[in-house]
């Protein structure tokens, strides 16, 4: 492959890859084997504001590579301009007989950074929903409990069963039992084992039901 075939391969690659990924994509070929490294062709040369000849970097620079990096690839790396741009930039070398040229890629996402920035706001949160309405509920279960606990008028540690059961039916009339995680919370709060609330409510239960059967 000759330096005009060359160049028109790359040519054609610079202008589809433009065409593909749109007006933020600027794509170059360079020339290596001048000193400067001046533009042969660019498409959407707005990104970084060059036109074909100019010997400006991405960067804004007109400082020449180093001879020992000038033919190294190199892909995918943050470039911001002189406007503070920021540009995903990527440069690979192509080496022939009486050539050397370089296709450049830059594609500006300054304004894919608002966006992530928009949509992070969005997607933002204040903790997870199921642990809110637990925590809500348990305040509600503690402050009911301790309404409660009044009525009763004994100290925990000092209720016989007779006690307990008051208390259950006190905590059953207000629906505390509808609220998930309830027997759980009465049985750490009464030392008891939820199997012992549980028996409790059955209790409760089986005695409103007599109770109704006796008033019929």
């Amino acid at each position: 492959m000759n330096k005009e075939q060359a160049f028109d391969f790359l040519n054609r690659l610079a202008k589809g890859i433009a065409l593909t990924f749109g007006k933020s994509c600027e794509t170059l070929i360079h020339d290596m084997s001048v000193k400067g490294h001046p533009i042969l062709a660019i498409y959407n040369g707005h990104v970084t504001g060059r036109e074909p000849g100019s010997i400006v970097d991405v960067l804004g620079s007109t400082k020449d590579l180093d001879e020992l990096v000038s033919g190294v690839d190199f892909v995918n790396h943050l470039a911001v301009t002189p406007e503070g741009r920021q540009i995903k930039s990527s440069t690979f070398q192509m080496f022939g007989e009486g050539y050397r040229l370089a296709l450049g890629i830059n594609f500006d996402f300054t304004e894919l950074v608002g966006a992530n920035q928009l949509l992070l706001g969005l997607m933002n949160v204040g903790g997870d929903l199921q642990s809110a309405i637990w925590q809500a509920g348990e305040g509600m279960l503690s402050e009911i409990f301790e309404e409660a606990l009044k009525i009763v008028g004994k100290p925990i540690a000092d209720m016989n069963k007779k006690d307990r059961l008051k208390l259950i039916k006190l905590l059953k009339d207000k629906h505390v039992f509808d609220i998930q995680k309830s027997v759980p919370f009465v049985s750490e709060k009464l030392s008891v084992s939820r199997f012992t609330v549980y028996n409790y409510l059955n209790e409760l239960d089986k005695q409103e039901q007599e109770d109704h059967i006796d008033g019929d």
